[in-house]
């Protein structure tokens, strides 16, 4: 490897030992924000599709009774690596996500559609061409937080 690239491997090394596990932007060597989408919200009923698969994951669960199932998920919610709660309700939850190291954000939407028997979840980044998986990983984290999941 080249001493060079090495330097670099460990200085950034050394940074991630000074972050703190979890927590809020604050924690992250950059704050790569980017503008709050346009299309956040439930509109006639539904979450947003995605604009694009390679950054956003969007999946429906069904369930039983999502009001309950959507208030049992909001620990799950609080519980992700960089979670903020934004909003919430008894139908709709929007939290934002931010990466640890670089202070990507994303936002995860969380609806429930009892008439539906479903809840909607979303999870688009607003950043980048590219999420790496990130988003459709949250969603795959949650999903297996809900009681049968």
């Amino acid at each position: 490897m080249a001493p060079a690239l090495t330097s670099l491997l460990g200085l950034l090394a050394a940074l991630l030992l000074l972050l703190p596990s979890a927590g809020s932007a604050a924690a992250s060597l950059l704050h790569l924000e980017g503008p709050v989408p346009g299309d956040l919200g439930v509109r006639q009923g539904h979450l947003a599709q995605c604009p694009s698969p390679a950054h956003c994951a969007r999946e429906v669960w069904p369930v039983s009774d999502p009001v309950n199932a959507l208030a049992s998920l909001l620990p799950a919610v609080l519980s992700l690596e960089g979670v903020e709660l934004v909003e919430t309700g008894d139908d709709y939850i929007h939290a934002t996500a931010t990466s640890r190291l670089f202070g990507f954000v994303d936002d995860l939407e969380l609806h429930a559609a009892p008439g539906a028997g479903v809840i909607e979840v979303r999870s688009v980044s607003r950043l980048g061409d590219s999420d790496l998986g990130v988003n459709a990983r949250r969603l795959a984290t949650l999903r297996r937080s809900l009681p049968g999941g």
